[in-house]
């Protein structure tokens, strides 16, 4: 009778883990879905069957928001999932204009993948209850792909890393030029799945343990000896070169790689090959190529809380014209409002220079506005503009994590006897720490920084018929006039895809009547047009402005029940019936 009541209990429980909370049971909050159909903890990071199953589960569940494809495969076989979100119901989803998003391109910057995740989860599950979500899946189609880096990614947080390293794919190279692949790797002494500092006592050493903190090692005072040397990252020199962990796990930066101003390595060090030499970049690009819908663009990096724009190099600063200067200013600026704690800047003048950049490529190649953001800020520490990373004290890391994580993040110091260095001592930050998002500040990380990627997305190009107006001019003829307004920031075209031409024309036609002239009007009050001889009724236009209209006009045999439609790449698709 104890066993059956045993095995009802966990029954019951199995059963109760297995749905979603009881609605019953639950008063919702401001801005959250009150009983999400699925059921996320966004307080931790899912390594890549994780992020598969919750894939499978948002698709699953919203079948009519969401569609679950493969963009390709990983140099390793795994499948680079898409999340293709936006109402089904409302018109085609390649027709709509289309905010492309993807995180984790550095493995140890994983993140990225939550932000994008929680992005699909969240436009997913508050559809019903948000008008604003309504509005945007509606007319918008958002393609998510959570991360472009996924074996990489896997590594990280299976085998020992540390924080910062590695930021590459799994390409085997011989970084420090031995003709070895690899050969040293990291080596994990304490077996913890951490690679943290190796110190040792010594007459000679400048480091002392901080007194309040024994976990953090202080510089000794100018006039003072120290106690301490630290040795570097834990591991063994495996070569014999008197290196230590100097190969890593096949260094190269997949943000080097893109087919825009790329320089070989040895002018921009971490570049590969040649442009798009990594199958994962050039997935990304095949996808991009065949949506030509895509008019805005985010990647998810770490850390720094900086929201960053190109150019990625001095020597591309004119790719970026006033107008769309001013349209990234907009936007850039209004994510620091939403975002506390971060910096809106341009790459190569506010940090380094870059060539080779997915960021660069978006929109130098594509004329796709696009924003990196580098995720979380030592701000978040303590939410006070000292804590920032150029004004915040080398302290509180240590305060905390002594304070807030309770001394989770660290590993404290123990000692090691190793076989070339001698008695020693391992510790420090864990890799999960420093880089990373802490566990209760992800999920509102996640949100600031979709909210941002819905605001670029909103300020995508939306396009309506504002007017439709007739002229009699007699023996049956009629003068048409339309006026196509875009609502938005956002024109069709980026000046870079005036500039190169990368998309075509916008299409505004007159269907129902027999047209026997088209013209774009420059200037209505004083009658000025433009005539299109060939093909009169789909007049093509070069550019919608954002927040600004065109005027375009057709002389047509006198008919009734004709429509003017307009087919814009990144403005989308839209009819009015006159």
């Amino acid at each position: 009778m104890i066993t059956k009541n045993i095995l009802f209990c966990f029954l019951l429980i199995g059963g109760l883990a297995a749905h979603a909370q009881d609605a019953n049971g639950v008063f919702r909050a401001a801005g959250s879905p009150e009983n999400p159909k699925v059921a996320i903890s966004w307080n931790r990071y899912y390594n890549y069957d994780g992020i598969t199953d919750i894939c499978k589960k948002i698709a699953a569940a919203h079948p009519q928001l969401a569609k679950l494809s493969s963009i390709g495969k990983s140099s390793q076989g795994r499948d680079m999932w898409l999340l293709t979100i936006t109402d089904f119901n409302k018109g085609k989803a390649d027709s709509k204009p289309a905010f492309y998003l993807d995180g984790n391109i550095h493995s140890n910057e994983i993140q990225g993948t939550e932000m994008a995740l929680y992005t699909a989860w969240y436009l997913t599950e508050t559809f019903k209850d948000i008008t604003y979500i309504k509005e945007m899946l509606a007319d918008r189609v958002f393609y998510i792909v959570p991360t472009i880096n996924p074996d990489a990614r896997d590594n990280y947080m299976k085998a020992p890393n540390t924080p910062h390293s590695p930021r590459s794919g799994m390409v085997p190279v011989d970084n420090d030029r031995d003709g070895k692949l690899n050969e040293d790797g990291f080596d994990d002494l304490d077996n913890d799945g951490h690679i943290t500092q190796m110190i040792r006592k010594s007459p000679t050493g400048r480091f002392i343990k901080d007194p309040n903190n024994p976990g953090r090692l202080m510089q000794a005072k100018n006039d003072e000896l120290g106690e301490y040397e630290i040795l570097g990252s834990e591991g063994i020199d495996n070569d014999g070169d008197g290196r230590v962990n100097e190969d890593g796990e096949g260094f190269y930066d997949p943000n080097r790689d893109w087919g825009w101003k790329w320089q070989p390595n040895p002018i921009q060090g971490g570049a590969y090959k040649y442009p798009f030499s990594i199958i994962e970049n050039r997935n990304v690009r095949d996808f991009v190529m065949a949506h030509p819908n895509i008019a805005g663009a985010q990647s998810f990096h770490n850390n720094g809380g900086m929201i960053l724009r190109g150019p990625g190099a001095e020597e591309d600063a004119s790719t970026y014209n006033a107008e769309d200067s001013r349209i990234y200013d907009a936007i850039g600026k209004k994510g620091e409002l939403l975002i506390p704690g971060y910096k809106y800047m341009i790459v190569y003048r506010d940090l380094y220079s870059v060539f080779g950049g997915e960021l660069d490529w978006f929109y130098g190649g594509r004329g796709i506005y696009t924003f990196t953001n580098e995720l979380f800020t030592s701000y978040m520490y303590f939410n006070r503009a000292s804590s920032r990373g150029d004004g915040g004290s080398q302290e509180e890391p240590y305060e905390f994590n002594q304070s807030l994580l309770f001394g989770d993040a660290l590993v404290s110091w123990k000692e090691f006897n190793h076989p070339q260095y001698g008695k020693i001592e391992v510790g420090g930050f864990k890799k999960n720490f420093t880089r990373a998002d802490p566990g209760f500040l992800l999920e509102s990380d996640a949100h600031r920084n979709m909210s941002f990627c819905l605001y670029h997305a909103y300020h995508m190009p939306k396009l309506s018929v504002e007017e439709i107006s007739e002229k009699n001019l007699g023996n049956g003829l009629t003068e048409v006039t339309a006026v196509i307004k875009n609502e938005r920031l956002m024109p069709t075209h980026a000046s870079q895809d005036l500039k190169y031409k990368i998309e075509r024309p916008d299409y505004i036609s007159l269907e129902g009547a027999t047209v026997l002239a088209g013209m774009v009007v420059e200037n209505r009050d004083l009658n000025l047009t433009s005539e299109q001889k060939v093909n009169p009724a789909v007049l093509e236009v070069a550019n919608i402005p954002g927040l600004g209209s065109v005027t375009v006009r057709w002389i047509i045999k006198s008919a009734k029940g004709y429509s003017v439609k307009v087919d814009s790449r990144k403005g989308g698709m839209l009819s009015k019936q006159k």
